[in-house]
């Protein structure tokens, strides 16, 4: 395979069988994939321009083609899993943007996902993932009250203004790279709130009733846009019910190839969310949106059933406030706003409309187009972690084209998009100030007043 076509030969930067790393279980393989995926894949090239790794590196084996022949390959016996097999799997972002882009309707999130729990369970010394990396992903953002009591410190630090100052005098540099990446995305912490209650009445005539998933690195990191996504809804007519039982949605986990525990954070969702009666359940983080909409590919065929009939209710909040029809706010917001699609809202989730309607119908809201709305800007879940030249990469041509744009905001709806793009915005000194498209509802609707939840 060269730089511009696939063929039928295994990619010149690959490795050769015996210069290959553990041996993987095919029989394992092909029960999580099944071999018509593969197959599906025509090789046209019409994904590739979509792929934020092939735009980058112009390298065939970081494209979604290029990628799937890989992972075939190896699938047949034809290829050892080996260092440079897994170097391109690992670099893919899990965007999604290829499915987007394929007109023969190519299944990619269903392979590579798999063959990253592949990489993970037989990595073994050859893991670049380290020991705090695998701390911080599996033992730590997953669980709100962890994170909320890790982050009581930096919240101190900041009010005082010392992290500024240890910024500012290059202190932070003697941290660990991953701490210190970790620190650099820190956003400004807001002072501890009391728990939202479990039950929120509808404003006005009741149009619905509705379950809040709040998620986990979102909540303890935002927990205002929470907050402000509960009183859109009330404005809106929807009794609003938060299950306290609720946990991580589990993609944490299983992004970074450690399946069970994600399985088993999905199955504690259902059992919680599948008691209620409401018309939805509600969700803000698009990476959260999209593993909850998964849970019946992901979890086995014996509870596909049970699966299904709880991702039938799961919807984004600029989808769901769209369906149901969305009471015009009156406050205006004199402000020239762009809007970044989140890969795990406009790919995985096929949610691209919804939120700039939401947003066009803010008074004095100026809503601009960005250039490469729908290519990665690096984040990608953890990705910024595990992979930070890549990230570093996507991120500075993200910001090019938000600078680009002259607004003074920037509406993206996931958490990690957030805290990506807020990054590259302090970095560059820009007045940019990045939010939820749901704070900006929330200001509109007069957030601030008597009403806050």
């Amino acid at each position: 395979m060269s730089t511009t076509t696939a063929t039928q030969t295994a990619p010149a930067s690959s490795p050769r069988p015996e210069a290959a790393g553990a041996p993987i279980d095919l029989d394992w393989l092909a029960e999580k994939i099944p071999y018509r995926r593969y197959q599906e894949c025509v090789h046209c090239g019409l994904c590739t321009a979509s792929c934020p790794t092939y735009v980058e590196t112009c390298n065939e084996n970081d494209s979604p083609r290029g990628r799937i022949y890989l992972m075939r390959a190896v699938a047949d016996g034809r290829l050892e899993l080996g260092p440079g097999v897994r170097e391109h799997l690992e670099l893919c972002l899990d965007c999604r943007a290829c499915e987007s882009a394929c007109p023969s309707g190519v299944r990619y999130g269903q392979m590579i996902e798999p063959f990253k729990i592949a990489l993970q369970r037989t990595a073994g010394a050859s893991s670049k993932t380290s020991l705090l990396q695998r701390l911080i992903l599996h033992h730590l953002f997953p669980y709100s009250g962890r994170v909320k009591a890790a982050l009581a410190p930096a919240r101190i630090l900041q009010k005082a203004g010392l992290l500024d100052l240890a910024e500012s005098t290059g202190l932070t540099k003697i941290l660990p790279p991953t701490l210190r990446r970790l620190q650099a995305m820190l956003p400004t912490l807001s002072g501890r709130k009391s728990a939202l209650p479990e039950i929120l009445p509808a404003i006005g005539p009741k149009r619905g009733r509705v379950a809040l998933f709040l998620g986990c690195v979102a909540d303890a990191m935002f927990p205002e846009t929470n907050s402000a996504t509960a009183r859109v809804l009330q404005r809106n007519g929807c009794e609003v019910v938060i299950p306290r039982g609720q946990v991580c949605c589990g993609a944490i986990h299983y992004h970074s190839g450690v399946e069970e525990p994600a399985l088993e954070l999905a199955r504690r969702n259902m059992a919680v969310f599948e008691t209620l009666e409401v018309d939805a359940v509600i969700v803000n983080a698009a990476g959260c949106g999209a593993m909850l909409k998964d849970y019946d590919h992901i979890l086995p065929a014996a509870e596909h059933d049970q699966a299904r009939r709880f991702t039938s209710k799961v919807r984004d909040i600029s989808e769901y406030l769209v369906a149901l029809g969305l009471i015009p706010p009156t406050n205006p917001i004199d402000q020239t706003v762009t809007y970044h699609d989140p890969c795990h809202l406009c790919h995985a989730q096929q949610v691209r409309s919804q939120p700039r309607t939401l947003l066009s119908m803010i008074p004095g809201l100026k809503l601009v187009p960005l250039d490469e709305s729908e290519i990665c800007c690096g984040a990608a879940g953890t990705y910024n972690l595990t992979q930070p030249e890549m990230s570093e990469r996507l991120g500075r041509r993200k910001m090019d084209h938000i600078e680009a744009t002259g607004a003074k905001i920037v509406a993206t709806g996931n958490v990690g998009c957030i805290l990506q793009i807020a990054r590259k915005v302090k970095e560059r000194g820009e007045p940019i100030e990045v939010v939820h498209p749901v704070d900006l509802l929330d200001r509109a609707y007069g957030a601030g007043t008597s009403d806050r939840a």
